[in-house]
């Protein structure tokens, strides 16, 4: 079974994230990692290899050089090789861009059997580049997994809604995107960090997929950040005392005057 997982290297959410002069968020100046909704997706790629012998993962990552640590945890987790896509042309792109450049990753990797991907990303958290992917793959699509089960060219996932659960399922080749129930990722182990020193790890631009670089950017981007602002600095409460028994009253009150009532 050939298996693309696409993996996005993502701001650490604990870091001092800032925004470029142009709105856009800066990738370059700020420690990233692994997003950590996608390494669900690693390790539902990795039990999918383990439970069909003969398997091979790609995982697969657009973004600045340091991206490229995104890919080589997928690859100390357990995937057999790595593609980093680089092109300063990319930054900015919206998700249409974004899975214009995976769609044709792709079919550069050859034709996989599933691609899989996380619900969405732990930055932008669209969820869009899923179904995208999809359309431009031609392929169908099964979204927001927690449970997957493969049984020869067919693929059955559940989904947990809001009100309902249900059952679906497709026939392969799929692109399939998981949630965080699917399983608890695995840590690499020291023996997986150092096999992945020797795992091949190719570095392609929009060159290499024949991707015009008009395509992709923040300029032919549908969404942009107009401004943005530093979020203010954090102030003391307001402390209410129920020395006369008026607490409660005033603590409706001030729920009331922020409308949380």
């Amino acid at each position: 079974m050939n298996i693309v997982v696409c993996v996005k290297h993502v701001p650490d959410a604990t870091a001092d994230r800032k925004f470029e002069s142009d709105n856009t968020v800066d990738r370059v100046g700020v420690d990233g990692l692994l997003s950590e909704l996608d390494e669900y997706a690693v390790e539902q790629a990795l039990q999918l290899a383990e439970k069909n012998e003969g398997s091979e993962v790609t995982a697969l990552c657009i973004g600045p050089a340091g991206a490229a640590d995104a890919v080589r945890k997928a690859l100390q987790m357990g995937a057999d090789k790595g593609v980093h896509i680089v092109d300063d042309a990319i930054a900015g792109s919206d998700a249409l861009a974004t899975s214009l450049v995976l769609a044709e990753a792709i079919k550069k990797i050859g034709s996989p059997d599933i691609v899989i991907t996380g619900m969405a990303s732990t930055d932008a958290g669209t969820s869009l580049v899923p179904a995208a992917l999809a359309e431009r793959l031609g392929l169908p699509q099964v979204t927001f997994a927690s449970v997957v089960e493969t049984q020869g060219d067919q693929i059955r996932a559940k989904r947990d809604g809001d009100a309902a659960t249900e059952v679906i399922g497709a026939t392969l080749p799929v692109v399939l995107s998981v949630t965080d129930q699917t399983g608890e990722p695995r840590y690499p182990s020291f023996k997986g960090i150092m096999a992945a020193k020797k795992k091949p790890l190719d570095t392609w631009s929009l060159g290499d997929l024949g991707v015009d670089a008009g395509q992709v950017g923040l300029s032919v981007a549908w969404t942009q950040v107009e401004d943005t602002a530093a979020r203010p600095p954090r102030t003391a409460g307001e402390i209410v005392k129920d020395e006369d028994g008026s607490g409660a009253k005033a603590l409706a009150d001030f729920l009331a005057s922020k409308k949380f009532i």
